[in-house]
């Protein structure tokens, strides 16, 4: 396989885990966003109840997948490593040829 194959390969395949990093750090921020912003109405739902004296439960929300997220972005933690390494080592192998021919 030629060296700029491989180069290619793993700048592909770098460009693919920046862009499932961005991904999965934007579902996060969006998770966390979320739920906050529901800790918020519910403090505000409490607050009222307690002022009207009167008990109120807060409605149930779907829990945020923050873990789903953060397995993603470390699994693409990951992908970026190994594809970096693979570029390493392209371009050592390519300096090698380089010595050797001049």
């Amino acid at each position: 396989m030629p060296i700029g194959d491989v180069l290619n390969t793993g700048l592909e395949g770098f460009n693919r885990a920046s862009q499932g990093i961005e991904r999965a750090s934007a579902e996060i921020n969006r998770a966390t966003v979320q739920n906050q912003s529901d800790q918020e109405q519910s403090q505000q739902r409490q607050l009222q109840a307690a002022s009207a004296n009167e008990a109120t439960t807060a409605p149930v929300s779907q829990p945020a997948k923050i873990d789903e997220s953060l397995v993603n972005l470390k699994v693409e933690e990951f992908n970026a490593k190994a594809n970096t390494q693979t570029i390493r080592t392209a371009d050592e192998a390519l300096g090698t040829l380089i010595d050797i021919r001049v």
